[in-house]
């Protein structure tokens, strides 16, 4: 199926996602974890927006699959600025997410 990999790249990154918003609430200075947790919020809703749509077989899906990697870059520039695991990894699941989206589009 044309979609697996991507939905478990989604599923990946909107489980990041939440942890990593989640976890930026206890930092020290939460108000240098603002765009993050924000970013992270968004990410995981496109995300989980796609997979829903995904895994109902609708197929005009290109437009959302773009801006789900757009989103997703911008989630793991954001989160690989920050040096805790939850971030570091957040941008790793992120990045990937952003590859296998412009894999199912190619």
């Amino acid at each position: 199926m044309k979609n697996e990999k991507l939905i478990h790249a989604l599923g990946n990154c909107i489980n990041h996602c939440n942890y990593c918003a989640d976890a930026c609430l206890d930092e020290e200075n939460v108000k240098m974890m603002v765009d993050c947790i924000r970013l992270d919020r968004v990410c995981a809703e496109v995300c989980s927006t796609l997979n829903q749509l995904l895994a109902t077989g609708f197929t005009d899906v290109d437009d959302l699959v773009k801006y789900c990697a757009k989103i997703c870059d911008a989630c793991a520039k954001e989160c690989s600025q920050h040096d805790t695991k939850h971030c570091q990894d957040c941008a790793e699941a992120c990045k990937k997410c952003a590859a296998e989206c412009r894999a199912y589009l190619a």
